[in-house]
């Protein structure tokens, strides 16, 4: 696997490094060991995979708040989308920026979400599945957000708004004093 650096912290984009033939290939998309190397000592206790039928379907920005705090390590199975970190960690070197990578089934790429950082995606195309593994259990009570059209974060998002849900419009736009209620920075 290759680690690439993006414009957020600790928040890589890993290309796969597949072994082909006349079957197609294999490859890993995740090893303990590649990993560790890189310095992420991350343990996985959770997959969850999502499916939007419409192109331009918008989820997110969705995080956890301590202690539920986690790692996501995002992939795209079916489709496309475009795949965006916000970090939210007042001690990092990248604090409010954000990254976006598109994510195809056809690239086989994958983007890693560290904990204190906002996630979410917009579909590119009809049919569009992910899958992702989490390093928490989803805890409903730990469940936060911020704005996808937040003048804070700027997302230049690719595509003309399709279907969101309501949960996700009603999340309040990003401020300092957020931190503390939205339990981020603890």
């Amino acid at each position: 696997m290759k680690f690439i650096d993006t414009d957020v912290d600790g928040a890589p984009l890993i290309e796969i490094e597949p072994i082909g033939d006349e079957r197609g290939f294999f490859a890993r998309v995740w090893c303990d060991d590649e990993f560790a190397a890189a310095g992420l000592d991350i343990t996985w206790v959770q997959a969850n995979a999502g499916f939007s039928p419409a192109p331009g379907t918008l989820r997110g920005l969705h995080l956890q708040r301590a202690p539920h705090a986690e790692w996501k390590l995002v992939r795209c199975t079916t489709g496309s989308l475009f795949d965006v970190v916000v970090d939210l960690r007042p001690e990092s070197p990248t604090y409010l920026r954000w990254h976006g990578v598109e994510l195809t089934a056809a690239n086989h790429r994958s983007l890693l979400v560290p904990p204190g950082c906002a996630h979410g995606y917009q579909t590119l195309e009809p049919d569009t599945e992910l899958l992702y593994l989490t390093s928490h259990r989803y805890a409903r009570d730990a469940a936060t957000g911020v704005r996808f059209d937040d003048p804070a974060f700027g997302i230049d998002w690719p595509h003309p708004l399709g279907p969101i849900s309501d949960g996700d419009r009603s999340w309040d736009l990003w401020s300092e004093d957020d931190l503390r209620s939205k339990g981020i920075d603890e």
